[in-house]
């Protein structure tokens, strides 16, 4: 069970319950699921309930029992808790062919995987300063919400400028609509984005603009082109073009990915995983920078995955099923960070 599923599970759970009028409060829109804190309980904690407990009239832990009884036994869930003040935590139950279906899925959805409907038949204005990041993250936020099924309007307060082009910014039209997009610091010194091309190319700008979370200055210097493991686009690029290798070199051996026996790589299955639930949260919040961290995250998954169960044979090691498994794994996360760099707008190239 993905994020997302899980959400929408959870938001059944409320309509339930209010059509069964043992829980009288609006149903909301969204319910969130987060990852919970280290330390915490579980896989996932929601705290829907809190937010329930004013308008039903009864304490957040009574309504989180309502809503846990409702829960229980969906496939997918294997335990859920009340912790706190009426947090409702769960462990999810993801048995060795729920992560062969998942590969098996993002193998066939390609660069769209986690591309989904939350957001079908919601237009969306967005409007931005005539600034190089302003008009970057607004570029960014448009592909994910447009990932999410939304129509989207971009306008920005006065002319555009030119050079936004070479950065994949689009403007609808001028004027100023009634949503304007937050959360942007301009970039240091006011440089405009011919500067920040010449300087960077635009793969380096894009990531150098869109990987600050939006409170928080963008670092626009040549750290950004570092072909080295302190430059994290270049670790996340590099991911990704070593995923590919191996399915080269693989191809040269007669060996064909498929997933046929379970992988031992939790941190690489919990993140390709996460993808789907990330892009919905990075469009709903309008920030960019939550993809861009998460590809981090898969990324590092994935070096790890690749040192402790190389998915190509060693040596006078017999191609067998577990290779198999494991390239079509490396392949899973090779096309989860090349369709996350995309909706940045970001290239992933297969050799670097």
């Amino acid at each position: 069970m993905t994020p997302a599923e899980l959400s929408r599970t959870v938001l059944r759970a409320v309509r339930r319950a209010v059509d069964e009028d043992v829980l009288r409060a609006p149903v909301p829109t969204h319910v969130r699921v987060e990852r919970t804190r280290p330390g915490g309980s579980g896989d996932y904690a929601c705290a829907v309930a809190l937010q329930l407990s004013g308008p039903a009239a009864l304490p957040a832990r009574e309504v989180a029992a309502l809503l846990r009884d409702r829960v229980a036994g969906v496939p997918g869930i294997g335990r859920v808790e009340i912790t706190g003040p009426g947090f409702l935590n769960f462990t999810l139950d993801a048995p060795a062919d729920a992560r062969a279906v998942r590969v098996r899925q993002v193998r066939e959805e390609g660069l769209r995987y986690g591309w989904g409907d939350e957001y079908a038949g919601q237009p969306h204005q967005l409007h931005h300063r005539r600034e190089v990041r302003a008009a970057v993250v607004a570029g960014a936020v448009r592909k994910l919400l447009r990932a999410q099924g939304a129509p989207v309007r971009t306008t920005c307060e006065e002319a555009p400028d030119p050079d936004w082009a070479r950065l994949g910014v689009t403007v609808d039209a001028y004027g100023r609509p009634p949503v304007p997009l937050t959360g942007t610091r301009p970039v240091p010194a006011g440089a405009t984005a011919s500067e920040l091309l010449e300087r960077l190319g635009a793969d380096a700008t894009l990531w150098g603009l869109l990987r600050p979370a939006g409170h928080d200055r963008a670092p626009l210097g040549v750290d950004l082109l570092v072909q080295g493991e302190a430059n994290p686009l270049f670790r996340v690029r590099y991911a990704h073009a070593r995923a590919r290798a191996l399915t080269r070199s693989a191809e040269r051996l007669g060996l064909v990915a498929a997933y046929e026996q379970d992988v031992d790589a939790p941190a690489l299955h919990t993140a390709i995983a996460d993808h789907p639930g990330v892009l919905v949260a990075a469009a709903r919040h309008q920030a960019p920078d939550r993809l861009a961290r998460h590809l981090e995250t898969v990324a590092d998954a994935f070096f790890d995955f690749h040192d402790a169960c190389p998915p190509l044979p060693v040596g006078d090691e017999k191609p067998s099923a577990a290779h198999r498994s494991r390239l079509a794994l490396a392949d899973a996360a090779g096309t989860v960070l090349a369709g996350g760099l995309s909706l940045l707008g970001i290239s992933a190239p297969e050799h670097l």
